[in-house]
């Protein structure tokens, strides 16, 4: 035997959306009901353990073969359900080592992560069955106890026999399509190193991160305190039955004399600009109600191990255009920052229930709390974290790529790019809190908005005009930014014109070490560490402008499969992004040995003894890969007893 396709169907009385895998497995009614299997690609057969089948002995042990590769679509859901089926230790799982995943290779490909998304855009002969969504609602969640059912929670296959069948069916079709895209994808391989990724993926996501419940659950009640009182006193001043409720509200508005179309967090907050009392109390009230700080905290309590930990938090190959992470569960990739002078004091004063000294101390319960969400986050007895970031990645990225020397030397004396940036454009020497210092603010919305082809819109985007830019002043700086980034602005359009060369011939062009080519209705780039970016079924077509451009099919901005356009600056992007990735999964591969338990956007938190030194972190990640051994790379790190911004 060389591999097995595997594909099981489940209960639990736990939520799989809101909790997942690992708390879901944790739930003492969890069983395996089906088990579907093939063999080297043979016949598919499905094992009823919920009517009393068992699974034989050779398939037991080929499951825990490290030699057999074990295939699956989201892998990670067969190995951790298999690990409780074969009575691992809660905190113990079977290693991902021999384990592929289908979803993994479609998104490397550039298609849906979904299996029936997949499956419809390779157009496979054999399509995930559309009836298995009800079915999983009948046999795999509770249901409601009625008189009519007898009053039961779990529906059985007794109870509905024909159902039952279908439902088999279904987990064979599961395994067939699972089986058909490895089959259509077998020309273009994982490279193994992205397989290694992807399995010290799996190795995080087992380890997890151990939460503080006891700020969690005061946090909950805190907030469920502070929102009372806030609809109290808008119940006060608007006599409205639920001043929650955005029409309600803008009514109420309306009869005030404010008219809007939107109740928006920008929309409100310029508003709050010129308007009279009490309306401005009531924008106000309304936007601490708004905060979304709880939404977090009862994530964190639905996804909490019985150990304390929350896993899975991480979706491995999520941004499949570039192969970053995409955040799951608690959704830690868009974390609110602390900028509390006294984190640990209100931390303690939460954890401790104290309402009253939090509402007299600070102005505003929900933002306390929700600068407080990160704290939440804690290493175990004995240890500290060690948090360590990049340095400006992409900005160096993108400055080694495109050969832009006046950057790479601000780099590598260690200076401030955004101070760079502004004296570049100015022609004046600025220091942060020194000689010209107002336009360090300029040289960083610059900066942050303008890398990537963006013009005034983006620099809108970054909130230019909240930071006191005025909109004559937008234009200019985009055309002094560009005449002071010549070969940045040279590397749009070199990738621009490879790109289209590419996808009109299909050929295989290059510029600046970034290789493109055409095959079997996929664009590819190629990358300086070897991976590849993946476009489906790339073809020239005419932008809003009149333009040629290259568009492909993807997901969109509407989250639906559909055709996308782009053009040089946004694959600039795309490879820039991609690459700042690769860096991250070489320096995480060289922190293999300590215990990283989360990584968020280009910084890595690791578990550590109180000996382990933040330098000694910081030095690995500073590390070059050897395809990249002339870019200058920094790492900033900290130690800390709770997540935090430094």
């Amino acid at each position: 035997m060389k591999h097995i396709h595997l594909d099981l169907e489940t209960y639990s009385s736990i939520n799989l959306a809101k909790s997942g895998i690992y708390r879901y497995c944790e739930s003492p009614d969890f069983e395996i009901l089906l088990f579907g299997y093939s063999i080297d690609g043979g016949p598919v057969e499905v094992i009823d353990l919920a009517s009393g089948e068992k699974v034989p002995e050779d398939i037991l042990s080929t499951i825990k073969d490290d030699s057999i590769i074990k295939f699956a679509h989201n892998s990670s859901f067969e190995r951790i359900c298999l690990s409780r089926y074969l009575g691992y230790p809660t905190d113990e799982y079977l290693k991902p080592t021999s384990w592929r995943c289908t979803m993994i290779w479609a998104a490397y490909m550039g298609l849906p992560l979904s299996l029936e998304g997949a499956g419809a855009v390779l157009g496979l002969d054999k399509q995930k069955l559309k009836e298995g969504k009800e079915l999983i609602r009948y046999f795999c969640m509770p249901c409601n106890a009625t008189v009519s059912n007898g009053g039961r929670t779990h529906n059985l296959p007794t109870h509905a026999p024909e159902k039952w069948s279908a439902f088999k069916a279904y987990n064979v079709r599961d395994v067939e399509v699972e089986m058909a895209i490895h089959e259509k994808l077998s020309k273009f391989p994982v490279p193994e190193n992205v397989w290694d990724e992807y399995h010290l993926d799996q190795e995080i996501n087992d380890r997890g991160v151990a939460l503080d419940m006891e700020l969690v659950h005061q946090a909950i009640n805190m907030d469920g305190r502070s929102r009372a009182e806030l609809i109290h006193m808008m119940r006060e001043i608007t006599d409205l039955q639920n001043p929650n409720s955005v029409a309600q509200m803008k009514e109420w508005l309306s009869d005030q004399g404010l008219e809007t179309d939107t109740l928006g967090k920008k929309a409100v907050e310029e508003l709050l600009k010129t308007a009279p009392e009490p309306l401005g109390k009531v924008l106000s009230l309304r936007q601490s109600l708004a905060k979304s700080s709880i939404k977090k905290y009862t994530a964190m309590d639905s996804a909490v191990c019985s150990d304390g930990r929350a896993r899975g938090m991480a979706q491995y190959y999520g941004a499949n255009r570039t192969g970053r992470w995409a955040g799951r569960l608690i959704q830690i990739q868009n974390l609110p920052q602390n900028h509390l002078e006294d984190l640990e004091q209100a931390r303690s004063l939460v954890r401790n229930g104290n309402f009253e000294a939090i509402e007299m101390l600070y102005d505003s319960i929900p933002e306390v709390l929700s600068e407080l969400i990160r704290t939440a986050f804690i290493p175990k007895p004995g240890y500290k974290f060690v948090v360590a970031d990049f340095s400006a990645i992409e900005a160096r990225v993108i400055a080694w790529l495109a050969g832009e020397k006046w950057r790479l030397d601000v780099f590598t004396s260690g200076g401030d790019i955004y101070c760079a940036s502004a004296s570049q454009m100015f022609r004046v020497p600025v220091e942060k809190n020194g000689t010209n210092a107002h336009l360090r603010q300029k040289g960083k919305i610059a900066e942050l908005g303008l890398g990537y082809g963006g013009s005034v819109g983006a620099l809108k985007a970054m909130g230019a005009l909240e930071m006191g830019l005025t909109e004559d002043e937008l234009q200019p700086l985009v055309t002094v930014w560009r005449a002071s980034n010549p070969n940045i602005v040279r590397l749009w359009w070199d990738v621009d014109r490879a790109v289209k060369r590419s996808v009109k011939d299909r050929t295989t062009t290059e510029t600046h070490g970034i290789r493109f080519s055409c095959q079997s209705g996929m664009l590819f780039i190629s990358l300086p560490s070897g991976r590849r970016l993946s476009y489906v079924k790339p073809r020239i077509g005419i932008n809003k402008f009149g333009s040629e451009c290259v568009t492909y099919e993807g997901v969109g901005g509407t989250k639906k499969w559909e055709r996308i356009e782009s053009y040089g600056p946004k694959f600039v992007e795309n490879i820039v992004q991609a690459i700042s990735r690769d860096i991250l999964c070489f320096a995480m591969k060289n922190l293999r040995h300590y215990a990283i338990v989360m990584h968020v956007h280009d910084e890595i938190v690791i578990e550590a003894d109180k000996d382990v030194s933040v330098k000694d972190i910081c030095d690995v990640m500073g590390q070059s890969p050897p395809w990249a051994n002339s870019l200058l790379l920094r790492a900033d790190g900290f130690e800390c007893n709770f997540y935090q911004k430094d």
